[in-house]
């Protein structure tokens, strides 16, 4: 699993010129799914993204978590986090869960945060979305493990 963390003073996802969805200050992510994934690398970040300390307190130290301000979460699934380009100039995207098992981890992944009553709105999975951000800092983070650890 790869998560691009941005804080974001908003926003939002459309798709066919629609608009789906869109958050005030809070948290985007974008979320790639690679084959193998497992409940647990899931439930790993689903508990540890609220709690990352990436918001300003008084006196602009990186000290408040997500559920410290109050925030939202915006997840949009993107299965191009795991493509290859070491290789010719077409991305590979072989290490990518096939489209089914992602979508089923995805969710799983939405209702982990969800059950933990944060407020969570989602772009529309497989779709072609246009995500629109105001990145607040900017602050992106890149969130990955490696096995094992």
């Amino acid at each position: 699993m790869r998560i691009v963390l941005q804080r974001v003073s908003r926003a939002w996802v459309c798709v066919s010129g629609q608009e789906v969805a869109r958050i005030g200050p809070g948290l985007l992510l974008l979320v790639g799914i690679k084959a193998g994934d497992s409940e647990e690398e899931l439930s790993f970040w689903a508990r540890k993204v609220p709690e990352l300390r990436v918001f300003p307190d008084r006196e602009g130290k990186f000290n408040l978590s997500l559920r410290d301000v109050g925030g939202e979460i915006l997840c949009v699934s993107q299965f191009t986090l795991f493509g290859d380009c070491s290789k010719g100039r077409r991305p590979s995207f072989s290490r990518a869960a096939p489209g089914p098992e992602a979508q089923g981890l995805f969710n799983r992944f939405v209702d982990l945060l969800r059950g933990q009553g944060l407020p969570v709105k989602t772009g529309v999975f497989g779709a072609h979305m246009e995500v629109g951000l105001i990145n607040d800092g900017p602050v992106t983070l890149i969130l990955e493990r490696q096995r094992g650890k």
